[in-house]
């Protein structure tokens, strides 16, 4: 009986800073590299910082409501939930240079994020919640790979993905993994928050 090969990704964990300024160019911090700066979708209970160079009446550290919005100093209520980190940061800029201040110089910095949970079951060596770093996307070798990888009675060619759509609705996409897993260019399933994977026992 052959092992089925196992998925070595690491999980990482990337803080990120953004920085704006008036040419609408970004800089990271932290940890994060170009290819993610920004990229991550503000969601509910997210928490950020916002501050303006030389004003400091305006800084302050913001709680993304159940509606996806923040209310800033001078703006009042504003929609953020569903953009972009660096199009939130885009947008106040632009607000702020619109009605109040020359060329604003705009730091957006995350501080908490929501967590992005899926559930992994069955043929795994650690069945159960896996959480989805903030800043990036997660594919199922990925997962499957935080989850402990595939065990040797998995059937890496009958993989389940049960996901809820925006209708409430489910829909269940059945992966063959075995394919993903001997084709470096076969393109791998994005998973998203919510998500429940099922890896059932092959049958001998």
């Amino acid at each position: 009986m052959n092992k089925l090969p196992l998925c070595l990704l690491l999980l990482p964990v990337i803080f990120i800073q953004i920085v704006s300024a008036q040419s609408g160019n970004s800089s990271s911090g932290g940890y994060a590299s170009d290819d993610f700066l920004g990229n991550y979708i503000i969601q509910p209970l997210d928490i950020f910082r916002v501050s303006v160079f030389q004003e400091p009446d305006l800084e302050i550290e913001v709680r993304v409501a159940k509606d996806g919005s923040v209310v800033l100093p001078l703006l009042g209520k504003v929609q953020v939930g569903g953009m972009t980190a660096s199009d939130v940061q885009q947008m106040i800029t632009n607000l702020y240079n619109r009605d109040y201040l020359v060329d604003p110089h705009v730091t957006l910095m995350m501080l908490q994020y929501t967590e992005r949970l899926i559930q992994v079951h069955g043929q795994v060596n650690r069945p159960g919640p896996v959480l989805i770093p903030p800043e990036k996307k997660m594919t199922l070798s990925q997962a499957l790979s935080a989850a402990g990888g595939l065990t040797r009675l998995a059937d890496a060619g009958d993989i389940r993905l049960k996901r809820v759509l925006d209708s409430g609705k489910s829909k269940v996409i059945r992966i063959d993994f075995d394919e993903i897993l001997k084709d470096p260019e076969a393109k791998d399933v994005e998973v998203l928050d919510g998500d429940n994977i099922f890896v059932s026992e092959r049958i001998f």
